[in-house]
């Protein structure tokens, strides 16, 4: 896959579907990679979309950063990509990180985006103990001190049951996060407050959720829903974090529903 090397970290890349189509670009969750993504590409594209997906950095094949991350570095990665591909505008999707680094873009960078779609995701994520405690968790362990409560976050029991095989894929993705990686995120989203600034935004937007999320629930969407003047919210029944994968039908049948609503 190719790849962009920035001053301070290199992010995998890749891009599927017709080109000179409307771009949806899709970024992932912490501790996941872009194939996370893999069952809304072929959807998107047969939709007549391209779609652009990468590793967040210290993810999947993208480096680790040097020094310290946040939110905003986050998101001059996304405008990096834009930049290099030149793309002036696409359709931002990200699913939980990635959709706080869709709020920051939202806010700040609104004139790169046609719309704003924020899957399972919240505004704010404390308290920061929670976080001091995973990163110490897998400084000790590694990411198998934390592999299967984030498993068990992630899917119902159902899921667990009736897809094992793409289960299996997620947990070794998860195993494969480098420390590092996933510690210099955690730090951003402990230290991330996005509350008040979420209510600039005035791009078309689309709040999804699972309706059993324990990690970003129901009424953390209903706080993006309503700060967000204008949003679509979509709660999908009977699904837990990575609702895209545990349900990929519903979830890209609103994806698409929005996407064709606002078109760009």
């Amino acid at each position: 896959m190719p790849r962009l090397t920035r001053p301070h970290v290199a992010l995998e890349y890749r891009c599927d579907g017709p080109g000179g189509a409307p771009v949806v670009m899709l970024c992932n969750s912490l501790s996941s990679n872009l194939a996370m993504w893999d069952c809304q590409v072929p959807a998107l594209c047969a939709a007549g979309f391209r779609v652009l997906r990468y590793d967040a950095r210290g993810h999947g094949a993208s480096s680790v950063a040097t020094g310290p991350t946040t939110l905003a570095d986050l998101a001059a990665d996304a405008l990096a990509l834009l930049d290099h591909l030149e793309l002036e505008r696409v359709h931002f999707c990200g699913l939980s990180l990635g959709g706080m680094t869709g709020q920051w873009l939202g806010t700040q960078h609104a004139a790169r985006l046609h719309s704003l779609t924020l899957c399972a995701t919240a505004a704010y994520m404390g308290p920061p103990d929670l976080w001091a405690q995973r990163i110490d968790a897998v400084t000790r362990g590694g990411m198998a001190a934390v592999v299967d409560a984030t498993i068990a976050r992630w899917f119902t029991p159902a899921a667990q049951r009736q897809i094992p095989d793409a289960i299996a894929r997620i947990r070794d993705g998860i195993l494969t996060t480098p420390v590092a990686g996933y510690v210099a995120c955690c730090a951003a989203i402990r230290d991330m407050d996005q509350r008040e600034s979420i209510r600039t935004i005035t791009l078309p937007t689309a709040v999804l959720v699972g309706a059993d999320d324990p990690s970003t629930p129901v009424s953390a969407a209903e706080l993006l829903h309503e700060r967000i003047v204008g949003s679509q919210l979509t709660v999908i029944p009977a699904t837990q974090h990575l609702f895209n994968v545990e349900a990929p039908d519903a979830f890209n049948a609103a994806l698409l529903g929005f996407l064709r609503q606002h078109p760009g």
